[in-house]
């Protein structure tokens, strides 16, 4: 059973001890998306505002046109605006923090798009810093006891009670 728990531990610290690297090429990614976002919300925004209208009202306008092509892009518009603005959020979150701290903010990481591009061209790195120390050890204490509180419960209807 011990055994069985320190592969589980071990598996756990390689795991996450990638995390470090995964996170800071995902941030990287994640930033060159907000800028190309941006760049579509700027003109978007001075668009609408040379119209004398907000970005909601231009919005509005586009979606609700006679046109269906009119409407289409105002609907993709909407999207990418949305995008920009989680995606912004995201970034002004996990950019700044150690990756332990991005490992808390895991839930950050929700655009799929951008964690499959990333995760395809990801190349496994032996961690050589302290974050990458610090995530092994989370990830070991974690595969440890995962495994080992698994075993206990299966192993537990075959135990011999103590007779007092």
């Amino acid at each position: 059973m011990r055994v069985l728990a320190l592969a589980g531990g071990l598996a756990g610290a390689v795991s996450l001890s990638q995390f470090p690297e995964f996170s800071q090429q995902y941030v990287q990614r994640l930033s060159g998306a907000v800028d190309e976002l941006r760049a579509v919300t700027v003109v978007f925004d001075g668009a609408a505002s040379a119209a004398g209208l907000t970005r909601e009202e231009a919005l509005r306008e586009m979606q609700s046109g006679n046109s269906g092509l009119v409407a289409s892009v105002g609907s993709g518009i909407g999207d990418r605006i949305g995008r920009y603005e989680r995606l912004s959020a995201d970034y002004e979150a996990l950019a700044p923090v150690t990756p332990v701290k991005r490992l808390a903010n895991f839930w950050r990481f929700r655009d799929r798009e951008l964690v499959e591009r990333t995760w395809s061209h990801y190349q496994p790195a032996v961690p050589v810093t302290v974050d990458g120390a610090l995530t092994a050890g989370i990830g070991f204490v974690a595969g440890w006891s995962i495994i080992a509180g698994l075993l206990a419960l299966l192993l537990r209807p075959f135990r011999r009670r103590r007779t007092a």
